[in-house]
């Protein structure tokens, strides 16, 4: 390259002049709009002990799945990408290394969100202006080795820099949350927030089930020996995460059944799994059971609802043995929600306090069953497009797909469902400028007024999430 890398200030929106024009007025209404992530995984420690980041390869690289998957499709490894070790590969340890290797692929990434998220942060973040590649990538490194590490760019301050008015993190269900309660007491508590994630706890089967129960015991002191117990320690610990700020539960079930089983049942098929002899049909009912269950407590105790289900986890056995979960290697599913959510919604669709968010990445269904049901119960609302589905393409798609069945008023606002701190920014930059293009859309076609596709923006953008995530 000859001049200077810089980014279209119309990336991402309509080709179309006529539209592009309407487009760029509805962006111009919402770019600059605060962030609220009320679903992500960024780590909580990260802002309670705001140290610096270590180096552009643990910032940019070793944590973001979406990266390391795309390389190791052509050929890399993850211990060559910093992740972990095999028997056969130790963990590299030199981070230029690592992004050597990213930098050498960056070709890979051509038409993937993945591309648009990290040219963003490169340039609008830390002033790069060479692209990515095998020759640049010293450089670049240097350059954003030395931006980490001024005192600017530690997690706190960059909530600032990146305009988050609240970020939500995920912490387990038997977790201390002492690293919100620090940081309630530095006068982050508004605006880091925890959410409850119970998911090995309602496994039965799953091979560390019986030691997370026991850590779930411990956090609650309730000696957990039994299925009411269990339910108990649940509770427990559902308020002490309303008492720390947080507003939702997130559930990542494979598939979305919420039958319920009698209480006979229920107590029955739970002391097979405290005696290891749980089978795997029983415990997939009691897991259907148990979404019921918390759907039930959050009628009580007011946290959010959000359901994610619909990816095959752990697709490669090698990779989880040697790294364990969430690596790179799940898979979207087809998922129905027709009939396994009718149970919850029959029971709770209408009380006045549950709130139910559904997201999915099978996109088949959202014309079919998730915008007609959420177009209907009062108490659910569809989740913006999630995983695999946060594209350029597909978040068009699902606006063409559900919008006209569900509106705009049934769907939750964005969320960037992201540990990749510095993506947060750029994730919900291109969700605001997709909006735009197809609300512009709706206005060249005169289906809708200029400034009704402004305040549908900015609704979008910023206060349907605020509403869709309100305290308990």
């Amino acid at each position: 390259m000859s001049e200077p890398w810089t980014l279209h200030p119309d990336r991402a929106l309509p080709a179309d002049p006529t539209t592009r024009n309407i487009a760029r007025e509805v962006y111009g209404a919402t770019r600059d709009l605060p962030v609220v992530s009320m679903h992500g995984h960024v780590p909580v420690e990260w802002f309670a002990e705001d140290t610096p980041f270590g180096d552009p390869a643990q910032l940019f690289v070793v944590p973001d799945h979406y990266l390391t998957r795309m390389l190791v499709s052509q050929g890399e490894t993850l211990p060559r990408l910093g992740v972990g070790s095999t028997p056969d590969e130790a963990v590299e340890q030199d981070p230029r290394q690592i992004w050597r290797r990213f930098c050498a692929g960056w070709q890979h990434f051509r038409g993937t969100p993945t591309r648009y998220w990290l040219e963003h942060a490169f340039v609008e973040i830390f002033g790069v202006t060479q692209r990515p590649s095998a020759e640049t990538a010293d450089a670049i490194y240097d350059q954003v080795a030395a931006r980490i590490a001024e005192p600017g760019f530690r997690p706190r301050a960059l909530l600032d820099t990146f305009g988050i008015e609240v970020i939500a993190t995920t912490d387990a269900a038997w977790a201390s949350l002492e690293d919100h309660t620090r940081l309630a007491k530095d006068g982050y508590g508004d605006r880091v927030l925890p959410t409850f994630r119970p998911d090995p706890l309602l496994h039965l089967d799953r091979a560390t089930w019986r030691d997370e129960v026991a850590l779930l015991a411990r956090a609650a002191d309730v000696e957990v020996d039994s299925y009411a117990s269990y339910l108990e320690a649940l509770r427990v610990q559902r308020r002490r995460f309303v008492e720390a700020g947080a507003r939702a539960t997130d559930h990542g079930h494979l598939a979305a059944d919420t039958t319920p089983l009698d209480d006979a049942e229920a107590r029955r098929i739970f002391d097979a799994a405290l005696a290891g002899e749980v089978t795997a049909a029983e415990a997939e009912a009691f897991s259907g059971h148990m979404l019921f269950e918390m759907a039930r407590m959050s009628c009580e105790d007011g946290l959010v609802m959000q359901l994610h289900p619909g990816v095959l986890r752990n697709h490669a056995s090698g990779p989880f043995a040697a790294f364990g979960p969430d690596k790179g290697y799940d898979i979207p599913a087809v998922t129905e929600f027709t009939r396994s959510l009718r149970p919850v919604l029959d029971a709770f669709g209408h009380h006045p306090d549950f709130r139910f968010i559904v997201f999915t990445v099978d996109e088949d269904v959202y014309s079919r069953e998730l915008a007609p049901l959420a177009g209907v119960y009062p108490a659910m609302k569809l989740g913006a497009p999630w995983w695999f589905l946060d594209a350029p393409d597909a978040m068009r798609r699902f606006r063409e797909s559900a919008t006209e069945t569900a509106g705009f008023s049934n769907m939750s606002g964005f969320v960037d469902d992201t540990r990749a701190f510095c993506s947060i920014p750029a994730r919900h930059d291109l969700a605001r400028r997709i909006d735009a293009g197809y609300l512009a859309r709706l206005v060249a076609e005169h289906r809708l007024e200029l400034d009704e596709a402004v305040e549908t923006a900015v609704d979008l953008a910023y206060r349907s999430a605020l509403n869709a995530y309100p305290r308990p």
